[in-house]
């Protein structure tokens, strides 16, 4: 058998029994139906969908999306990533902003996830986008908590000082995404585990009030010590969410699945997390770094009620 035939295979290998979703009916199907309708009528671009979440039918049923910005398709093609790659997008939709604001305020969320593509080919990576996004939404929905999921920013520290500064934010989240033995196999040679670092540390600097989070895909090649290595290494940076879940190849032409650790092996990442002293995580193997994000929130804003009294 070939290589490629062995790759197709691997990719193609059964999932196990935990992951097995339902899907909403009744009143739970109306709701995502009602989520579905919202963000096709207002032409925006989720990475529930983009990222073929396997939460989708949970969340939306919620009324809980994440949404993505700056365009569908991404100037970085990381070997992980079902969002497409494209080297020269389309310019920036002026009405992005407005529109985003507007489905948020119709949808009736409590806390708002907006993610974003890379977008190496701005001056700024597209930091002055965001924080227009971000601005719209606060000015429309004040009552809204908001979560930022960023790029790196391609390292640019002056770039995120101008989309933090003096912005009402709650969540400042970016994705180190795999421990950094594998950067250069899973990640686009322009994205690091030490680069990624560099601006969730940067970001606690300028924003001290603001939480950070980051996000461990396992079934890569790590192994479990390697999670913990990673683990403290955010810790150190003064990372306070963290989320693990399990890596799923969205084709064939992706990198295959390593391996899948049992449920039990999540539930000791956590009890790690939790001796480490991060206010808040999610562990598990459907776990997406935006899995109930607002539930993670609210936990981790009572343990920094608790730790200041």
């Amino acid at each position: 058998m070939t290589v490629r035939k062995l790759t197709m295979a691997k990719a193609r290998t059964r999932l196990p029994e935990w992951f097995r979703t339902r899907l909403p009916s009744g009143e739970l199907q109306k709701k995502f139906n009602e989520t579905k309708s919202t963000v096709t009528e207002n032409m925006l671009h989720t990475v529930c969908q983009e990222a073929r979440c396997p939460n989708i039918h949970e969340c939306w049923a919620a009324k809980d999306a994440t949404f993505m910005v700056a365009g569908q398709e991404c100037t970085r093609g990381c070997r992980f990533c079902a969002v497409g790659t494209i080297k020269r997008p389309p310019p920036l939709d002026e009405n992005e902003p407005q529109n985003l604001a507007d489905a948020i305020s119709t949808m009736g969320l409590n806390h708002a996830v907006i993610t974003v593509v890379n977008r190496d080919d701005l001056p700024d990576s597209g930091a002055s986008h965001y924080r227009k996004c971000l601005e719209a939404v606060r000015e429309k929905s004040p009552e809204v908590s908001l979560e930022l999921l960023c790029s790196d920013l391609a390292g640019d520290h002056q770039a995120l000082q101008s989309l933090l500064e003096d912005m009402e934010l709650e969540v400042f989240a970016h994705n180190v995404e795999c421990v950094p033995r594998l950067d250069s196999v899973v990640r686009d040679a322009r994205a690091s585990f030490k680069q990624s670092i560099g601006i969730l540390i940067q970001a606690k600097k300028l924003r001290p009030d603001i939480l950070t989070k980051s996000s461990l895909m396992v079934g890569l090649g790590e192994t479990d010590e390697e999670i913990v290595e990673a683990l403290q290494l955010l810790k150190d940076a003064d990372v306070d969410l963290v989320t693990i879940g399990q890596y799923l190849a969205p084709s064939p032409n992706h990198l295959p699945v390593d391996r899948f650790p049992e449920p039990s092996q999540y539930d000791d990442w956590s009890k790690k997390i939790e001796e480490m002293g991060f206010l808040g995580w999610a562990c598990g193997p459907l776990v997406r770094s935006s899995y109930k994000a607002g539930e993670l929130l609210a936990k981790a804003s009572a343990r920094l009620r608790t730790v200041k009294e």
